[in-house]
């Protein structure tokens, strides 16, 4: 259990971050500059919090009414950074023991162990600066691993790295979050992140902690889209391969309420639980069946709300089921299908638009992590 409910100061910038999680990935998600790794930074007693309090697993890290202040090199909190910050001179077997050996901590997790989940037993005897950056990052979550944490931070992990550089950790991402059996507090401005890792999301925007709780349901919100980005807005849907074709590449997705997708180069295996980000400005919308399309995925949906704009773009809140799909539309072509609360609709989506970067195994399901990343799902 996770708990922050702090206010501070980092020179003339305000700090107002209050959010709880049960466990899991909590994402910290805003644009550059919105305060997400000053409130990191306070949970981790690099800097001090001006009044309010912070509760891990339990314990009381930080209260300033009751005038509790746990150091940082005692609060057991792995940091992760957009550099991996490894030692040059040394070598990866021994920058993974090192903050353990520094530390004097013992834990129960194994250096095998760390290493297996990870992948990164090929490197152990080579230099940092021999790695790619990706390699480099492995290392450094292996290393904040092996300090025995009780809370894992990863500030932008992947920001310095490029798409294939991402490709390549983000299966081992997905790994970490199913078996280190640790909170983690993951920092991003990357909505396909945090929106393919997280069970709890946090919006950060101008130092304050506007809106949090699941991902789905935070995604689900069409009234975050200046501190999300419209490029970025869209919505979860959660389901299982129930069908493979081979033939032509395409898994079939069950979103319960008998409804289904067909979704290109998974690949994932049969009845493995999957999570499909949707974009909004990927689906259309029809008031009556469509006939004689090249669109393969066409949902049956209510409409929920549609947003108050006066530009010329609108957003549609759709019910699937027990799930959400957001659409983006023009304003006149709203009018035009007479769209409104409670109308029953059909939603298009090209199977095309889903990309592999917005699928991923479901957070507590074991994922599909091979020996080769380029056969997981990303």
């Amino acid at each position: 259990m996770l708990e922050v409910d702090i206010k501070g100061r980092a020179g003339a910038f305000e700090i107002e971050a209050s959010f709880t999680a049960s466990g899991g990935v909590t994402s910290l998600f805003g644009q550059s500059g919105a305060g997400k790794s000053t409130i990191t930074n306070m949970v981790a007693g690099l800097m001090k919090p001006d009044e309010g309090r912070i509760v891990v697993d339990g314990e009381v890290l930080f209260d300033r009414a009751k005038g509790i202040d746990v150091p940082a090199r005692r609060r057991r909190i792995g940091h992760v950074f957009q550099d991996a910050r490894l030692f040059p001179h040394l070598s990866v077997k021994s920058n993974l023991t090192f903050s353990r050996w520094a530390g004097g901590r013992r834990d129960t997790r194994s250096l095998d162990e760390v290493v297996d989940l990870l992948g990164i037993g090929h490197l152990l005897d080579r230099k940092p600066g021999t790695l790619s950056g990706g390699e480099r990052q492995r290392v450094a979550i292996g290393r904040a691993l092996l300090s025995a944490p009780r809370l894992l931070l990863m500030d932008e992990p992947l920001a310095s790295l490029d798409q294939g550089r991402k490709a390549d950790i983000l299966p081992y991402l997905d790994r970490l979050r199913s078996e280190a059996g640790i909170p983690i507090i993951y920092v991003s401005h990357a909505m396909e992140e945090v929106a393919r890792l997280s069970q709890t999301l946090v919006i950060v925007s101008e130092g304050k902690t506007i809106a949090h709780g699941p991902v789905a349901d935070i995604l689900a919100r069409v009234d975050l889209g200046r501190a999300t980005g419209r490029h970025e807005a869209g919505a979860l849907l959660e389901g299982k391969i129930i069908h493979i074709d081979e033939t032509w590449g395409l898994s079939s997705v069950d979103l319960g309420a008998g409804q289904t997708m067909q979704v290109p180069g998974l690949g994932a295996a049969l009845d493995e639980a999957i999570r499909l980000r949707i974009r909004a400005r990927d689906v259309a919308i029809a008031t009556t069946p469509p006939t004689g399309i090249s669109i393969r995925n066409i949902l049956s949906g209510t409409v929920r709300e549609i947003t108050d704009e006066t530009g010329p773009y609108t957003e549609v809140l759709c019910a699937v089921g027990d799930q959400n799909l957001r659409a983006r539309l023009t304003r006149a072509s709203a009018a035009d299908l007479g769209l409104h609360p409670g109308r029953a609709v059909h939603l298009l989506i090209k199977s095309v638009a889903i990309d592999k970067r917005q699928s991923a195994p479901l957070p507590g399901s074991a994922g599909n992590v091979a020996a080769d990343p380029e056969q997981t799902l990303i």
